[in-house]
Order: C-alpha cells, then structure tokens, then sequence
C-alpha cells in the first residue's frame, strides 16, 4: 500500500513526540501553524492522507483549517484532539459521511501512531474483485459497508477456558468499532451453553438462528444472519445461536460457517463469541477466522490453556491467526513475560475492570456507552485500533514493531495504555 503524508498541527513537544512516531511508521509528517500554510500544501499536493488538529488550544484556527480539508473536492479525514468535557458530544461522528475521529489529552504518540494507520486502512484498501464499491459479479444495490464495500473481518474471541473475560471483550470491542469507529458489526454469541451477550445487553426473547432456522423449514424462507440479528440501541447486530444448548440440531456447523462467511458482505466485522470447546462448531468456524484473538488472565489455569491452544492451532493450521490479549493486565506480571510463557504475540493489554463491565451489564449497555471515559475503554480502543491496522497484511512494516501481530515475525510488547 502506497505510503501518504500526515499533516500535523500540534504544541510542539506534541508534534516532535508524533513526528517521530509517524516517520518509524513509515508515514511523512508535514508540520503546519496556519490556515495559511495547510491551504498553500494541499493546493501543492495530492498525497495528504490524515490532518491531526488540535481543536483544544485554538478552536477557531482549527476551524479553518477544517473546512479547507473538506472544502473544493476535497474528503481528507481529520483526527482531532477535543476537550475530554466534549468528547460525549463527538460520539456519532464516526457516522458522519467523512471520517474524522477525536481523541483527548494526555494521550500517548504511539497510540497516535496506531490511530492514523487505523483510519488510513479505512480510506485507501479495497480488495481484489472490487470495482467502485460492487463485488464483481454481484448485483448493483446489494448491501454493503458504509457505501462502499470492504470485505469484512472475522474475528473470533476464544480461549478454551472459561472465565478469562471472553464476551466482555467480544462486546465491548464491538460496541467500539460501531459507535467510535462508524463500523458495521455484527456480534455473534456462537456459545451455545452459556453465552450470555443478549442478556448482557438488556435484550430479552431474541429470535435466535435456531428459532428462524426451524421456521424456514415450514416457510420456505432462507434467511442470512443480516436478516435474523437484532440491532441494539448501540447499532450492534447481535445474533443468538441459540436460547437452549437442547435445541441445537438444526444448526450444522457448516452452514452456520458459511453464513458467517456470507455475513462478511454486509458488516465490516463479524466478531464471535465462541464456547470454550474444541467441538466440530468451533473448529470449522476457526477455518473461517481472520484473527482469533486469545484472551488470556495473568493466573496459571488460563494461561496454559492458551498454551493447549497454540499447540491445537499448529495441528488446525491457524497458528498464524491467534494473538493474545493480557485480560486484567495490571496483576503484576509482564506482558514480555507472558508472550513468552503463551508462545503468543500480545496484540493489547486491557486492565481490570470488573465492576465496570458488571454495571453496565445490568443497566443493558457496553461499558464503552456507560463509562466512555474510563482507562479501561482507552484499553478496548487501541485493541480495537490495532485490529483495523491489521486488516491490510501488506500494511505490516518490518523493524517499525508491526510484525509478529497476526502474521508471525517478531513478539512486540505493545503498551495500550495513555501516558
């Protein structure tokens, strides 16, 4: 993917701290101070890719600076830093027709980093077979992604023992990549014993598949997934396997894995919830994944069930789609430590919030609706960030700490906190 130009109008400690983020990244950063100068470089170049603006300091002058990034033609996305009293009022923005994004201080260069390679993705990668927004082949009109089609990602969550934070991940990631991102997703509880995303989100007498399933024998119908999910107040599509673990038969795991494939044409992110088994459901599921991300607790019994399933996922050949995320990662132990005892690259750290996750589920909401401002949604952002950085495999950069994250190459340690 062809590299771009990054302007940035920050303090200047700001700016050298992300310069030197952006040019490890690969990205040149181009300083600007007034309206003045970013209207001379656009009119000058065509390879501005983000603007990040400082709409804390001086809100005027990042008002003009705003309308000459959209102004004459122009779409260029703007990452703009906000008072953190503001941000509750930017959520819909990631829905807005333009991209921009908004983030507050303190705030750290790397995530920075992460957020313009986020949000460059989006802009320029389309994949093979796509022509203005239409799968070749496919009707003009069907559904797409946000007006122009992306081949969405299958994200598992997975770790084959219970307990270790799976679908509190699974939802609030999201919950995240919906509301902060503007993604189209698609949240599937695949946990057929003990999945509980529907009553997590305050969402009660869901169809589930295996209730529309049996219908469609009687009907005639075919319904897809798009056709059966429930939208949540939050926009996520949340799809429920089942209400029973004893009303399961209709659901044969290759047609629900074809499903999931075929959902891949609506939603930006298909992200599944799975039970902790390695049954004949979950593994044709895993032939279908892009990324399984493993969640994995600093405690002995989750970490070697990670182990067990490094090991399995050599034997499946997926090996090369698992990365770790340390849950509760501020329990005293290393992330370094850990990649190396799980054999895994760590794609994110979240810490403990418990009671958090807790509340918001008995109020019916994501804890990223519910505590918006909390570290721990910093945490489930600069996951959610990384995923997006991912979805292009040739976005990956050797010597600048990408590699090794779904891919293989060298373990990072990847820090998600803000300084």
């Amino acid at each position: 993917m062809a590299r771009t130009a990054v302007v940035v109008a920050l303090p200047h400690a700001e700016l050298v701290a992300v310069s030197a983020q952006l040019a490890e990244a690969g990205y040149e950063a181009i300083e600007v101070e007034t309206a003045d100068d970013l209207e001379a470089l656009l009119n000058q170049r065509r390879d501005i890719g983000v603007a990040i603006l400082d709409g804390e300091n001086d809100f005027d002058r990042t008002l003009e600076m705003y309308a000459l990034l959209h102004e004459e033609g122009r779409n260029v996305p703007a990452l703009m830093v906000v008072a953190a009293r503001a941000l509750d009022r930017m959520g819909l923005a990631g829905r807005a027709h333009i991209n921009d994004e908004y983030f507050t201080r303190p705030y750290s260069a790397e995530s920075l980093r992460w957020r313009v390679e986020a949000m460059l993705i989006r802009a320029e990668v389309l994949p093979d077979g796509v022509r203005g927004g239409i799968i070749e082949g496919e009707v003009a009109g069907a559904p797409n992604v946000s007006g122009d089609y992306r081949r969405g990602q299958i994200v598992i969550v997975f770790n084959p023992k219970g307990g270790v934070g799976k679908t509190t991940i699974a939802l609030n990631m999201a919950a995240l990549l919906q509301i902060r991102k503007g993604q189209r997703v698609l949240l599937v509880d695949c946990d057929t014993v003990t999945g509980h995303i529907a009553s997590s989100l305050g969402m009660e007498n869901v169809r589930t598949v295996a209730d529309a399933w049996t219908e469609d024998l009687t009907t005639g119908a075919d319904e897809s997934f798009a056709d059966i999910a429930v939208v949540h107040k939050n926009g996520v599509s949340v799809l429920v396997m089942a209400e029973s673990p004893l009303h399961t038969e209709i659901l044969e795991p290759r047609r629900v894995a074809e499903a999931i494939t075929a959902a891949r044409r609506v939603y930006d992110w298909v992200i599944v919830d799975m039970h902790p088994d390695y049954g004949p459901l979950n593994q044709v599921i895993f032939e279908r994944a892009d990324k399984i991300i493993v969640p994995v607790t600093p405690d002995v019994p989750a970490i070697r069930a990670a182990v067990q399933f490094r090991e399995v996922a050599v034997e499946l050949d997926i090996r090369e789609r698992l990365a770790m995320v340390v849950n509760r990662a501020n329990s005293g132990v290393s992330v370094s430590d850990m990649e190396r005892i799980v054999g895994m690259p760590a794609l994110a750290e979240v810490r403990s919030a418990g009671m958090l996750f807790v509340r918001a589920a008995n109020e019916g909401r994501s804890a990223v609706e519910r505590f918006p401002k909390e570290k721990v949604i910093e945490d489930i952002e600069e996951l959610c960030e990384r995923m997006i950085a991912t979805r292009d495999p040739s976005a990956a950069k050797t010597g600048s700490g990408f590699m090794g994250i779904f891919g293989g190459g060298r373990n990072t340690n990847p820090s998600v906190r803000a300084s």
